[in-house]
């Protein structure tokens, strides 16, 4: 975070009358059935005036949000006499029958007036709050409860940051934000590392998020000396404890006091928290630092992977491997700070709820962190950038350390943040029968049934919706599960196409943050139809002829020609109806631009533990070829064999390019890495008149090996400047994932298409810059806009991680491992709207074997 200073908050002076309510205080109990409820209202009056006081009074009432009082005008009050220079207490109770609760899903709220009058019965102070009727507890088996049911905290860390106004956060950016956490299905925040700004509460009882609330206490490297059992601090340990607590606490948004973040442990926050429950006994106590569980009421950790969470709650254990405690009984466990979401990152989120959901005492975890807190700076050549640590000049710094959001500065999303809402959300589908069309809708929201929501349905083949309707009777309760029939029709099974059935849940009203027709749920079914494979035949294709010269072959056919270097090993030039689509050869390509998850920072020195070797960026371009000739199959088929011999590889990698008479090329490649591979994929330069994207796979925002949750398999389309992605730290991006086919065109739907052969899927991204511009450039500003396209036709990339700050800590599954032989194959042909439209071009497939 950065190191500003000055006053970031309001200020102001106020006079008050000399009989003045000093304090107030509003809670209430629910009963077992938590239906009725009893308010409780403590109020401390003091008397700064010289003479004693009698016959005041105090009255409070209670209105409902249309305005209405509840019970009677005066629900309770109380008469007293204050001598000068003392404080008088007063307790009030009332019995409230079954008042609308407040919870994250129905924020309801009351109006709370207390007024003070005097002896002559005029009013001279008026105070007002907002209360919400909610019950915190801790059940028996470790389950965070809000009103007897128990929750899971969808959470994010959210520091207070502006791109414009830094820590002086305007309101309108505090509204911007409550509204996207609505829309992305967060419903809790950790006000991290200190108590917030006043309206931000407002904000969040008024819409409904959860807020476990920070005191500001952190000594971070001088933990182990400060603020420990040192009397010289307790002072001010206790002071910034109880003034956050007496500020806060009669808002129902807050459900869990925390005592301050990475300042050790000592006899100085045992004393905190006891002072704190003399103000509030009414919500937990959180502290991450308290490794022994000495006095926090929930286990909070930091940075654990899904396995260890697992592991710890199977075991009934707090802590890491090697600071690990045994637990007397099950215990809410959440994970203070997880996902780390620096960069291209969030990695295998959908683990950690899988994990959530499967242990009663598993209560979530906050992102680490919502914001990218870059700030907003023009260059010298006059180009608007997000700032970062060392940009003003400014030592020491910790570089882009700050920019760990899923939203960029100005929230804008980061790609992140769609992974966070398809896993947040709070309905799940599951395929009981799709062939009879038999789904289950799971309701997982804890308060709020499906009543105002609408479902829709659509079968696609290939991408394209042949059937769609809506299913708007969802009546399904809080947390309870229905079986639904979807009425689509069998269709008639198409050749080489595969269908998907997809469930799209979104509002069927307005809501305060969004508007009806937002999607709040989906989820995607591929159908287990058998299609037809079909194949053109070989007949129908043209003759193609070959010239062996020198230094390549060239192969040419009826309406295209290309040439595949005996030096290189790669095809160096594509025509297509006298067209150039190849500005650079197409050759293996191994490295990726390192995330900042792969450059592993472990500090912020030079300290690093890379997640790949570095040796794969010169892999594919120090390649040399070991062998290669050619093969005629017949007059419409002819095969090119390339062994090339290359670094990290102990056996030969081998290109093999099978070219048809019609101007299809399939290109199978095989490898088997000696060591962990970045990426295993070709790249290729084309002209940057071809700069519209459209793709068959998941999207339509950037999706990665192990973050892609959140795409549903369909055809998108979009600019290639459009579908980059600008990390606020310029590194890989553009990724899509699971691709079966994908074009390159121009204004004329002009182009060059690919699709997936193998049955692999593919990956692809399109920069209109190259790989060497990405990886020099510190700052978007930086990124040249070049006279060509780098396009990236991969297998796949390694993932991205997440668990721990910039350190990949990729999971097995999401590695492309050493001593694996990997093969893929994708067809390259040139396309003009002519040859009909893309699906009808991925389905024509040439015959051909591997």
């Amino acid at each position: 975070m950065w190191r500003f200073s000055g006053i970031f908050r309001d200020v102001y002076l106020y006079s008050t009358p000399k009989v003045h309510i000093r304090d107030f205080y509003v809670r209430c109990d629910l009963d077992e059935n938590y239906e009725h409820a009893l308010l409780k209202v403590r109020i401390k009056s003091f008397n700064y005036g010289k003479a004693d006081e009698e016959q005041y009074k105090v009255e409070v009432s209670l209105l409902d949000k249309e305005q209405r009082f509840i019970d009677s005008k005066i629900l309770m009050g109380e008469t007293f006499g204050i001598k000068s220079g003392t404080e008088y207490l007063i307790e009030l109770k009332a019995k409230i029958e079954n008042p609308r609760k407040w919870t994250g899903e129905t924020p309801n709220l009351y109006d709370i007036i207390i007024v003070l009058k005097n002896s002559k019965n005029d009013i001279i102070e008026v105070e007002h709050c907002k209360f919400g009727f909610r019950k915190v507890e801790i059940s028996e088996v470790g389950s965070f409860l809000i009103n007897g049911r128990s929750i899971i905290l969808k959470g994010v860390n959210r520091h207070e940051h502006d791109p414009d106004h830094g820590r002086a956060i305007p309101y309108n950016r505090m509204v911007q934000d409550i509204i996207l956490m609505k829309q992305n299905n967060i419903n809790a925040v950790r006000t991290s590392h200190y108590p917030n700004h006043p309206k931000w509460y407002e904000l969040c009882d008024e819409y409904g998020i959860y807020v476990l609330n920070e005191c500001n206490l952190e000594s971070h490297g001088l933990w182990d000396k400060v603020p420990r059992s040192d009397p010289n601090w307790t002072d001010a340990c206790i002071d910034r404890m109880v003034s956050m607590v007496e500020r806060d606490k009669n808002h129902p948004c807050v459900v869990i006091w925390s005592l301050g973040n990475e300042a050790g442990m000592g006899e100085n926050f045992k004393i905190m928290k006891n002072e704190a429950l003399k103000i509030d006994s009414t919500r937990p106590i959180h502290y991450e630092g308290d490794y022994k569980q000495e006095i926090s009421d929930v286990i909070s950790s930091m940075y654990m992977s899904p396995k260890q969470l697992e592991r710890n709650l199977k075991q009934n254990r707090a802590g890491f491997p090697g600071r690990t405690i045994k637990l007397n009984s099950p215990t809410p466990y959440v994970l203070c700070e997880y996902a780390h979401a620096m960069g291209n990152s969030l990695g295998n989120f959908q683990e950690f709820m899988d994990v959530f959901e499967k242990y009663s005492n598993a209560i979530g975890g906050f992102i680490w962190d919502y914001i990218d807190q870059g700030l907003r700076k023009i260059s010298d050549k006059g180009g608007e950038f997000w700032a970062y640590g060392g940009d003003y000049g400014d030592e020491p710094n910790d570089g882009n350390f700050c920019i760990n959001g899923i939203l960029l500065p100005d929230r804008k999303p980061n790609p992140a943040l769609y992974e966070v809402k398809k896993v947040y959300q709070n309905i799940k589908f599951y395929s009981l029968n799709l062939l009879e069309g038999k789904v289950i809708i799971h309701n997982k929201f804890n308060f709020i049934s499906l009543d105002d929501s609408i479902t829709k349905w659509e079968l696609t083949a290939n991408g394209r919706v042949i059937q769609q309707g809506l299913i708007d009777n969802l009546n399904i309760g809080p947390s309870e599960k229905k079986e639904f029939m979807v009425p689509f029709h069998k269709p008639n099974l198409e050749p080489n196409t595969e269908y998907h059935l997809k469930m799209i849940t979104f509002l069927g009203k307005n809501k305060p943050w969004a508007e009806k027709g937002h999607v709040i749920a989906w989820d995607q079914f591929k159908l287990p139809f058998i299609s037809p494979k079909e194949c053109i035949p070989i007949k129908e294709l043209s003759d193609i002829g070959i010239d062996d010269l020198k230094d390549n072959y060239t192969i040419t056919g009826k309406e295209f020609k290309i040439r595949i270097g005996k030096k290189t090993g790669a095809i160096e030039a594509y025509t297509y109806r006298n067209i150039k689509l190849f500005k650079s050869p197409l050759i293996p390509n191994f490295w990726r631009v390192p995330t900042d998850n792969d450059l592993g920072l472990i500090d912020f020195s030079q300290s690093s533990v890379p997640s790949f070797d570095f040796s794969w960026k010169s892999t594919g371009k120090n390649r040399k070829v070991k062998g290669i000739h050619s093969e005629r199959i017949n007059n419409r088929i002819i095969k090119v064999f390339v062994r090339f011999s290359i670094n990290n590889s102990e056996k030969d990698m081998s290109i093999t390019y099978t070219v048809y008479g019609d101007g299809n090329i399939l290109i199978k490649s095989v490898i088997t890495p000696s060591i962990d591979m970045a990426r295993f994929g070709m790249q290729l330069t084309i002209p940057s008149e071809f700069n519209q994207l459209t793709w068959f796979g998941r999207g339509p925002h950037e999706t990665m090996l192990d973050r892609k949750t959140s795409g549903a398999v369909g055809i998108y389309a979009g600019s290639v400047e459009d579908l980059v992605h600008d990390y606020v730290r310029p590194q890989e991006n553009g990724n899509r994932t699971d691709v079966r086919w994908a074009a390159l065109t121009n204004h004329e739907d002009f182009g060059l298409f690919i699709s997936d052969i193998g049955g692999t899927y593919l990956s692809i991204s399109a920069w209109p810059y190259s790989i060497e511009d990405l990886e020099l450039a510190k700052h978007t500003c930086d990124l040249p806009k070049r006279e060509f396209i780098t396009f990236n036709i991969d297998y796949k990339q390694q993932g991205v991680g997440g668990d721990i700050p910039a350190m990949a800590m990729l999971h097995k599954k999401y590695k492309l491992k050493r001593g694996e032989e990997y093969s893929y194959t994708f067809r390259i042909r040139g396309y003009s709207k002519e040859k009909r439209d893309f699906t009808s071009v991925y389905k024509e497939v040439p015959e051909y074997e591997f």
